[in-house]
C-alpha cells in the first residue's frame, strides 16, 4: 500500500512559476514509477507527465512540455512537478500517482494521492 500526499498548489498569475510535490509514504518508492495527472472543471483526467523508478526517463504531455518537469528524489520519498510560465489553461486539480510499471495512461497507476489545486487567473 502507497499512500500519497500532494502539496504547493495554489493561486498564481499567468506567467508565474510554482512547484508541487507528493510525498509517498512507501519504503519501496523506488520500485514505482510516478505521474502527474491533472482535471479541470467539466473535463477527464489528463495526463501530465511521468518518470520511472529510477528517474532516468521522462515523458510529458504536449500540452506541458517545456514548461513543466518532473523529478524525483528516491532519498526523500518525493515527486516534484515544476511548472513554469504558467496559463490559465492549467487550471485543475493536479495528482500524483504511483505504477508498478513505467506508464502514461491512469489506468495503469495502482495509486493516487488526493490532489492539489492549481488556479491560474489575473
Amino acid at each position: 500500500q502507497v499512500q500519497l500526499v500532494e502539496s504547493g498548489g495554489g493561486l498564481v498569475q499567468p506567467g508565474a512559476s510554482l512547484t508541487l510535490s507528493c510525498a509517498a509514504s512507501a519504503r519501496t518508492f523506488g520500485h514505482y514509477a510516478m505521474g502527474w495527472f491533472r482535471q479541470a472543471p467539466g473535463k477527464g483526467r489528463e495526463f501530465v507527465a511521468a518518470l520511472s523508478m529510477s528517474g532516468v526517463d521522462t515523458v510529458h504531455a504536449d500540452s506541458v512540455k517545456g514548461r513543466f518537469t518532473i523529478s524525483r528524489d528516491n532519498a526523500k520519498n518525493t515527486v516534484y512537478l515544476q511548472m513554469n510560465n504558467l496559463k490559465s489553461e492549467d487550471t485543475a486539480v493536479y495528482y500524483c500517482a504511483a505504477a508498478r510499471v513505467f506508464a502514461m495512461v491512469a489506468g495503469a497507476f495502482d495509486y493516487w494521492g488526493q490532489g492539489t489545486q492549481v488556479t491560474v487567473s489575473s
